[in-house]
């Protein structure tokens, strides 16, 4: 059986012309993995967030805009970039259906982001101000380019998903992880310290959250990247969802 992935979409566009969706790569990665994807866009709305993730066998929360501070207890930084509340609302209640339902989950940049405020850890709203030796994590190049080295933690699944225990990556954020949520365990990190990679432990639900964009690499024959959704897709088809404790966080 072909499970299907949701996606979590987003609004792009100005308000007479919107459009709702995912980067087309998102896509791609997952039917090269094996998936069928299934695009959840937050017009849906997170009161039917259970019916949305109904047939679907996994989730993917991807990337975009900045989450909102005050869901972790903090005002607005200057620099904060484009907000999405009626995203953020309806990609915490996906997170916690899929959740409760045991569904594995891959969070990529903000949905890596989104769950680690959700489960009561905080974020750093703009990286270059909290230190000097801090690399570019925004260069803004190509989406293929691969611009700094992640260290990965051997014997973690995103180790076993990536098939290796370093990469060069490419890097499109601002923010990053401040306080890790108590409920997850760091598996990556930059060459600079910021947390690049972190997942639930043994025994739980199977969840991985990555900073990068690895769905940029979906055509790289032998690339790590794509075992990310490999993972997702291998977990989603065995079926084995069971219940999961209501998510504590502020929300």
């Amino acid at each position: 059986m072909i499970p299907l992935i949701a996606l979590s979409g987003r609004v792009t566009g100005d308000a007479d012309k919107e459009h709702a969706g995912v980067h087309l790569h998102y896509a791609l990665a997952v039917r090269r993995a094996g998936g069928v994807p299934i695009i959840l866009p937050p017009s849906i709305g997170a009161d039917r967030a259970a019916e949305a993730l109904g047939p679907c066998g996994g989730l993917i929360l991807t990337g975009g805009e900045d989450v909102e501070p005050r869901l972790y207890g903090e005002e607005p930084h200057p620099r904060l970039g484009r907000l999405a509340p009626e995203r953020d609302a309806f990609e915490v209640a996906l997170f916690r259906v899929a959740r409760e339902r045991g569904l594995p989950i891959l969070a990529i940049c903000r949905g890596f982001q989104l769950v680690n405020v959700v489960l009561g850890g905080t974020l750093w709203q703009h990286l270059p101000e909290t230190g000097s030796n801090v690399l570019d994590h925004d260069r803004g190049q190509r989406w293929a380019e691969r611009t700094h080295r992640v260290r990965v933690r051997p014997d973690t699944r995103t180790a076993a998903a990536l098939g290796t225990v370093e990469l060069l990556t490419n890097s499109f954020h601002h923010q990053g992880i401040k306080a890790l949520a108590p409920e997850l365990v760091g598996s990556a990190e930059a060459e600079d310290g910021v947390l690049e990679a972190a997942e639930t432990p043994p025994g739980a639900p199977w969840f991985v959250g990555v900073q990068w964009h690895p769905e940029s690499f979906w055509e790289e024959e032998a690339g790590a990247d794509l075992g990310l959704f490999t993972a997702l897709v291998s977990e989603s088809r065995n079926g084995q969802v069971r219940p999961a404790a209501p998510a504590p966080g502020r929300f």
